[in-house]
C-alpha cells in the first residue's frame, strides 16, 4: 500500500528502513520526545541513541498502512515484523509536527 504521508514522517519512515539513526534523530527537533517500549528518550541525542541500540538488538520491517489524526497529533499505523518479543504486530505511531 502507497501512503500519502506528510515530508517528516516519511523522512522518518526512509531512515528508520535503512538502519541509520543518525537520519532518524535528524526528523527530530532538539526538544523532542520519543516513548517507547516504556521508556522515554527526550533530545536529538537521545533519541539517535534508542534507534541505534534498537538497530542493534532486533531486525524488523515496518510496513506503514494507515495514516489519520487525533487532535494535533498524525497517527501512522505500521505493520512490524522481526525477531522481537510478539512479533508481528501493528503498532500506532503518534507524532507531533511543528
Amino acid at each position: 500500500m502507497n501512503l500519502e504521508l506528510p515530508k517528516q514522517i516519511s523522512a522518518y519512515f526512509e531512515a528508520d528502513r535503512h538502519r541509520n539513526p543518525d537520519a532518524v534523530a535528524a526528523c527530530f527537533s532538539e526538544d523532542a520526545v520519543v516513548r517507547d517500549e516504556h521508556k522515554t528518550h527526550a533530545g536529538r541525542e537521545a533519541i539517535r541513541r534508542w534507534k541505534a541500540e534498537a538497530s542493534i538488538r532486533f531486525t524488523y520491517t515496518v510496513e506503514p498502512f494507515a495514516i489519520g489524526t487525533e487532535g494535533p497529533r498524525t497517527v501512522v499505523t505500521s505493520h512490524l515484523v522481526g525477531d522481537f518479543p510478539g512479533s508481528p504486530v501493528d503498532l500506532k505511531y503518534f507524532f507531533v509536527l511543528e
